[in-house]
């Protein structure tokens, strides 16, 4: 007589075969049991079910009538008011679930109602309550609802997880609940570092083209180097239906060596990336997000053995002293970052290229999902 697997339900309203994170997520969930998908685009691989949510469903309160109770800070009213909630809740009606995934805070209110009892893992990626502060609406009406969902369910939760280390601290001094690391660290990649051209230094980016990120200085450092110096940008649109996106390549458009290149599946990128020798990414302490990141493109240059040119940004700054894996900045203006390039001999990339060889086994997700898989085992009691 075989025993009926676990049945549990992964919410994450995003597209979510284009969100690596989540993709990871899932591929140690089917190690435990069947897995049911909620959030945008088609279905993922691997998945026993998934339910898609229409494409343009808000995932915010962002009717007349959601906006008029986060104004008026009926908090728990609003908290299935998205239509998109509002549509996965209707769509999971009368389902069971062993376990249900939280992914961010925005469905907290969701995993928590459809759960009937059964414990939530909440995956809060960031920090919830800053996740768009550069917005005057986000801070006035959605971070005191983030707040309210925060303090409302994660204290109810079996199991919290963050990207880093200074996130999760946050988490425990705020709410008081703790937090477990599960970085954004993708697969190790059986590759290894490329030779450096001294005629030919072949700078990379990847990522989302998400305004508030400032990478405009990229493509002004660019801009500054010598003919020596190329750079490739992979980049997806931020949601604003490529605008930000477009201001970029009109900013890029005189220098040529300077290509925008089409975006690369999430498992793909480390491999394209691996003929470049230099993954850059400068990103000003303009949030606490910002300020605190380690971004999935930080463990992306690390499989793809490349040397890493980054700001003083704390975590991942952290990582880079501790595995010698390039150069930081002093600050965040051009002439800052531009000067921390300058100082990187050939040698240097060369080095920090092995080096990253040499950590990425390390800083994989080989390491980081030995943690969701305690989450499991303790959940699932098995």
């Amino acid at each position: 007589m075989t025993t009926a697997r676990p049945q549990i339900l992964c919410i994450s309203l995003s597209p979510i075969t284009g969100d690596s994170r989540v993709l990871r997520q899932i591929s140690v969930l089917r190690e435990f049991g069947d897995v049911t998908t909620v959030g945008f685009g088609p279905h993922p691989e691997g998945v026993a079910r998934h339910i898609e949510v229409p494409p343009g469903l808000a995932t915010l309160p962002q009717t007349l009538t959601g906006v008029a109770l986060l104004a008026t800070r009926q908090w728990r009213r609003a908290e299935l008011k998205a239509p998109a909630i509002d549509f996965a809740a209707k769509a999971l009606r009368g389902s069971k679930f062993d376990l249900v995934v939280a992914n961010e805070a925005r469905v907290l209110g969701l995993a928590d109602a459809v759960a009937g009892g059964a414990p939530v893992w909440a995956d809060m990626h960031e920090w919830a309550p800053e996740e768009r502060t550069h917005i005057l609406s986000w801070r006035l009406l959605v971070a005191p609802f983030m707040v309210h969902l925060c303090r409302k369910y994660l204290p109810r939760a079996s199991a919290v997880t963050a990207v880093c280390g200074s996130i999760a601290d946050l988490y425990f001094s705020v709410f008081g609940v703790t937090t477990q690391v599960m970085r954004n660290s993708g697969p190790w990649r059986d590759l290894k570092p490329g030779t450096v051209d001294p005629n030919h230094i072949r700078l990379v980016h990847s990522g989302a083209a998400v305004a508030g990120r400032d990478l405009e200085t990229m493509i002004d450092v660019v801009s500054m180097l010598d003919e020596r110096y190329t750079l490739d940008v992979y980049l997806v649109s931020g949601g604003d239906g490529g605008a930000y996106l477009q201001s970029l390549k009109d900013r890029a458009a005189p220098c040529t060596r300077i290509v925008f290149k089409d975006p690369v599946a999430p498992g793909e990128l480390p491999k394209t990336l691996n003929s470049y020798d230099i993954g850059v990414f400068w990103i000003p302490p303009t949030h606490t997000n910002a300020r605190l990141t380690l971004p999935n493109k930080f463990f992306d240059y690390v499989q793809a053995r490349l040397a890493i040119a980054i700001g003083p940004s704390i975590e991942m700054q952290t990582l880079v002293n501790e595995f010698h894996l390039g150069t930081i900045s002093s600050g965040f203006t051009r002439d800052e970052c531009l000067d921390s390039l300058l100082r990187l001999s050939v040698d240097d990339v060369s080095r920090a290229k092995k080096a990253a060889d040499t950590a990425a086994h390390t800083l994989s997700f080989d390491t980081d999902a030995e943690v969701a898989r305690g989450i499991l085992r303790q959940t699932l009691a098995v």
